[in-house]
């Protein structure tokens, strides 16, 4: 008797048009991965929207900021591959003001307002955690440099490209949030991560870990492929930057957070309730492709 085909299932992932972000869906997108009858549709979207889409659970799988996951952990598990983990840098304050002596306390004097890409981004997180007196504005992420360069605010924040490009408007770097967390705590800081919805149930969801871990490593197998795909996506910046960018964010920690990245989104999500940015503790979950 032939065995029956598995049935195919339609799942939709959601992520940002970024350049990190189409590399490593891009095989899964392309068809390169055999999925047994898994069909994924991709949905695009900035972080911030995903987040909030995330909060009414619509999405079976989706990348959001690890900051939101804290409000979204009883209804999705973490998936162990594709994050974004800075190490060592990360999201960058800048200003059209040289940096001040002191950048911290230059963030709390009266009237300041810093542009953020939203109060559900872990670089809003990080921020606060640097400097929790600090007033902000929420400005779409790609319209910051302008907002500031306007003299609407007097620093941004910027995440995505902005972090390369930054210097090429005028503008000064105040503080790497990354840097600095590092400077802290001793680890990377994680910015980013893809969820899947728990009432898919285990099998479902290790086989969607399964399916997004063998894109990322076939994309970093087959690089020059994927760079050009994920070239479309740079929002501007040359091919060497592209590909500096993602190796900023499509590296070790992506195809699997191991035990550091682990401890790492469990550092900054434990800080964020201990001085009370988070009201409760966060119970995590990973599911991983070998589980």
């Amino acid at each position: 008797m032939v065995p029956e085909a598995p049935a195919r299932r339609t799942i939709r992932l959601a992520h940002s048009p970024d350049a990190d972000d189409a590399f490593m869906f891009w095989a899964l997108a392309a068809g390169r991965i055999d999925t047994d009858g898994r069909r994924y549709v991709h949905e695009l979207g900035d972080i911030e929207s995903l987040n909030r889409r995330a909060l009414s659970g619509e999405l079976e799988v989706t990348a959001v900021s690890l900051h939101a996951y804290a409000y979204l952990a009883d209804r999705y598990a973490l998936l162990a591959h594709g994050a974004s983990i800075g190490d060592r840098y990360g999201p960058r304050l800048v200003s059209v003001a040289p940096r001040p002596a002191e950048p911290r306390t230059a963030l709390a004097a009266p009237g300041r307002i810093v542009a953020v890409p939203g109060e559900l981004t872990t670089a809003f997180l990080a921020l606060k955690l640097y400097q929790p007196a600090v007033r902000h504005v929420v400005v779409p992420f790609d319209e910051i440099e302008d907002y500031v360069l306007a003299g609407r605010a007097d620093a941004g924040l910027l995440i995505h490209e902005g972090q390369l490009t930054y210097g090429d408007r005028g503008l000064h770097l105040w503080v790497d949030l990354g840097e600095w967390w590092h400077a802290e705590t001793g680890l990377p800081l994680p910015l980013g991560g893809n969820v899947v919805r728990r009432d898919l149930g285990e099998t479902l969801m290790r086989d969607i870990a399964r399916d997004l871990k063998a894109s990322i490593e076939y994309g970093l197998t087959h690089r020059a492929e994927a760079l050009a795909h994920a070239s479309a996506y740079s929002r501007g910046l040359d091919t060497a930057r592209t590909d500096r960018f993602i190796g900023m964010y499509v590296n070790d920690y992506t195809v699997d957070y191991g035990a550091t990245g682990r401890r790492a989104v469990a550092e900054l999500l434990e800080r964020a309730h201990r001085v009370g940015l988070l009201a409760a503790p966060v119970n995590l979950r990973f599911v991983a492709a070998g589980d």
